[in-house]
């Protein structure tokens, strides 16, 4: 295969990367139906671990996860840096439009010259809409990303041109999931923002920052951007462990300082489709359904919600959930949430599957 590193190419590399190409596009079945003579023809992937596939491997952080146990479930049962068992939602969405099973991190050095036209990730894990979030967990900031999109414009000019990157740019697919961590880590967890802001003055500067990142990735091109809510923070294992009292219930303030959230970045979504008519921001409601997935586990089969499978399930995420780590489950596909802090590869899809029930082809 030919690989991005490479600085010119032979006739017989293009040839190889274009039959790559095709394979790529013939081989993945779509499962969204999209209007008549619509395509999508890459997803293009920005925010913190839960759409991260890697990008932070190389960093010299400690929110990394590129080591046993986990990608247990993955192909090969390789760990790749994705904060799960297995696959992510930015897998499955790309697997869903018809794209491919799989979107690479940027970052890795064996990036095919195909994964260019069909999309990668630029996530990292640990960051958010607040510029202090990365700071604090030392990863890639959301200006960061937007760097590396740069970058990979000008890659794709190269390849493609011009006038083909423009409209590959505007019928692609950008998905940003982010906010998380800013609630989590840097408000609730380190108080660092709690000094200096209450819970309604710290959802402001994220809603604030979330739509000035979003026009800045459409003036670099976008048009069809999903965006997705806070999940339902104060009910993942570790914030119950950290803040929901002796009985590890949900932590109420986390899940309020959610939905305030949530519906400050719906109501900038509202206003940037109104102010850019020709794009479309789409607000992805992701608190209910992982809430109602929570309180309801049976309905999918479900049975552990308030621990991760990765050693005792209460704390460990990154580092702390490692080859060492005892009392690791057996059967992930039991248990809504992988380690502390995020879902397990089967939770991500069936929450994918209703996404897509629901019709994602009216966000796009």
């Amino acid at each position: 295969m030919v690989f991005l590193s490479m600085e010119l190419w032979s006739s017989s590399s293009i040839i190889v990367f274009f039959l790559s190409v095709f394979i790529i596009l013939c081989t993945t079945e779509a499962l969204v139906k999209l209007p008549r003579n619509e395509t999508i023809p890459a997803v293009l992937v920005f925010g913190d671990s839960i759409v991260d596939p890697g990008n932070n491997n190389n960093l010299n952080t400690l929110i990394k996860c590129n080591f046993p146990p986990y990608g247990r479930d993955f192909v090969g049962g390789f760990p790749t840096g994705r904060f799960s068992n297995g696959k992510i939602p930015s897998d499955f969405i790309a697997e869903a439009l018809g794209i491919k099973e799989l979107v690479p991190p940027y970052s890795n050095a064996a990036l095919q010259l195909g994964d260019l036209l069909t999309g990668v990730s630029f996530a990292s894990s640990g960051s958010g809409f607040d510029p202090m979030t990365p700071k604090l967990a030392s990863v890639l900031s959301l200006r960061d990303q937007l760097e590396m999109f740069k970058g990979y414009m000008r890659k794709l000019k190269m390849m493609v041109g011009e006038e083909r990157t423009n409209t590959i740019l505007s019928k692609s697919l950008f998905l940003v999931v982010a906010g998380s961590d800013d609630i989590a880590n840097s408000y609730f967890d380190s108080g660092v923002r709690r000094i200096q802001y209450d819970v309604p003055a710290y959802t402001d500067l994220m809603a604030t920052s979330a739509a000035s990142f979003l026009k800045e990735l459409y003036g670099l091109g976008a048009r069809r951007t999903v965006v997705t809510s806070a999940p339902p923070l104060g009910c993942l294992p570790s914030q119950r462990s950290l803040a929901g009292g002796t009985q590890r219930e949900c932590a109420e303030g986390h899940n309020e300082a959610a939905k305030l959230f949530n519906a400050k970045l719906s109501s900038q979504l509202d206003s940037l489709n109104a102010n850019f008519p020709q794009a479309k921001f789409a607000y992805l409601d992701i608190y209910k359904p992982l809430l109602d997935l929570i309180q309801n586990p049976q309905k999918s089969g479900f049975e552990v919600v308030d621990k991760g499978c990765c050693g005792s399930g209460t704390l460990e995420v990154a580092v702390l959930c490692n080859p060492l780590s005892p009392f690791t489950c057996e059967d992930a596909s039991t248990y809504v949430f992988w380690d502390s802090y995020h879902p397990t590869e089967r939770a991500y899809k069936v929450l994918i599957d209703e996404i897509i029930q629901k019709g994602v082809d009216s966000l796009i």
